[in-house]
């Protein structure tokens, strides 16, 4: 596994934050720096703690499945990735209040499934779950950080290309290990 792995996982999870928090942006009628760590605090929290659920999982599961690990690992990140980028391609429905702790925390919860499903690759695919989860809350947390402000200036459609890339980054990492393994 070379030095790019984690930080491009780490990206590609955090789109879906990043994409909700431009769209929490658009809809915030005044944009304060607390709300915009608040945001970011909730969902970098999630992103850290999802991939931790994951891992346990797969570690229980890792004995029974060692020997399709990699097709595995494929297949939920290139499932994770598609679905990213269907998602991109729907009609986004307005947020009445991203600040509410029920929305936060729903909000939280979509963005990191996929993280979740992730921390199962990461036995699988022998990545180091500190320096993994670290990497991933710092990225999810500084790009909701900044999705807040971008959504408040840019609009709408950079959202939507955000799950795009982010989609298309988690399949071509799903690649990468199966082809590792393969190799």
């Amino acid at each position: 596994m070379n030095t790019f792995t984690i930080p491009l996982i780490a990206v590609g999870l955090a789109m879906d934050a990043f994409a909700v928090s431009i769209a929490s942006g658009i809809v915030m009628k005044r944009v304060r720096v607390s709300d915009a760590l608040k945001i970011a605090v909730f969902f970098g929290g999630f992103q850290v703690g999802m991939p931790v659920i994951g891992w346990s999982a797969g570690v229980a599961l890792s004995y029974v499945i060692s020997g399709i690990d990699h097709w595995i690992a494929f297949c939920l990140l290139s499932f994770i990735g598609c679905r990213m980028i269907y998602e991109a391609t729907k009609v986004s429905l307005k947020l009445v209040n991203p600040l509410g702790l029920r929305p936060l925390v729903i909000l939280s919860i979509a963005t990191s499934i996929d993280a979740l499903a992730t921390g199962v690759t990461f036995v699988f695919a022998k990545i180091p779950l500190i320096q993994a989860v670290a990497f991933i809350g710092a990225v999810t947390f500084a790009l909701s950080f900044v999705g807040i402000y971008m959504g408040d200036r840019m609009g709408r459609v950079f959202g939507n290309i955000a799950e795009v890339i982010g989609g298309v980054v988690l399949i071509g990492i799903g690649l990468k290990i199966l082809v590792e393994h393969l190799a």
